[in-house]
């Protein structure tokens, strides 16, 4: 049985996500320059529910970023598509 993720839990893996982009100069600067973040503002929008849930479509966009992202944290790749459901979004064509 598939277990659902609450919106409470999707923000907290979406900030899991964000600091996993963080941690690699190169991982951000992509994500930076797709979203037009400046990275001077990325805390003010962090603590934007929209903005995670564009963490969670930008991985959930990415197969092989998605893959590297689960197995770094121990979760299943599933629940990153789940947690953007729970945010509002929707599924990626590839899922």
């Amino acid at each position: 049985m598939s277990r659902q993720i609450n919106h409470q839990a999707a923000e907290s893996l979406a900030i899991e996500a964000l600091a996993f982009l963080a941690a690699d100069e190169e991982r951000l600067s992509r994500f930076l320059a797709l979203s037009g973040i400046d990275p001077a503002n990325i805390r003010q929008a962090a603590a934007d529910p929209g903005f995670l849930a564009a963490v969670l479509d930008y991985l959930a966009g990415d197969e092989r970023l998605l893959l590297m992202f689960a197995e770094q944290v121990g979760r299943d790749p599933g629940d990153v598509n789940k947690a953007l459901m729970a945010m509002g979004g929707k599924s990626p064509e590839w899922s």
